[in-house]
């Protein structure tokens, strides 16, 4: 029986190298596809592209801030239903709270424990 994760699709928003690495030996591991753009102007393109079940996507970006994004993703009919997982560095409740209320499906404080991330990967591409 082939596995479900490999059919799954996610596009990794994130500027910074070695975080969107980390992101991606992670989401090969668990036996996701994935590609990734490092600025905020890429991200709704690559998204149309690709549909990904999920967009992994880093609050602060060059060029559109991540709140921006969720909000466009939500706004467009074809990818409306994508699940979001928002990522910063800036983990308080109100920055949790304003991407809930952009449209996000999650949301995760960086730097990430491994086994949170893949409770979250795992509990938003179930569906």
């Amino acid at each position: 029986m082939p596995d479900p994760a490999h059919s799954r699709q996610v596009l990794i928003v994130e500027d910074e190298d070695n975080i969107a690495l980390a992101l991606g030996w992670l989401l090969t591991r668990e036996g996701y596809r994935h590609n990734r753009v490092a600025t905020g102007p890429e991200a709704l393109p690559a998204a149309r592209a690709s549909h990904p079940d999920l967009v992994l996507l880093d609050v602060m970006l060059p060029g559109r801030s991540g709140y921006d994004i969720c909000r466009d993703l939500r706004a467009d009919p074809a990818l409306a239903t994508t699940r979001i997982l928002m990522m910063t560095a800036r983990g308080s409740a109100l920055e949790q709270k304003r991407g809930l209320d952009h449209g996000a499906d999650g949301f995760i404080a960086k730097p990430f424990d491994l086994s949170e991330l893949r409770t979250e990967l795992s509990r938003l591409l179930s569906r």
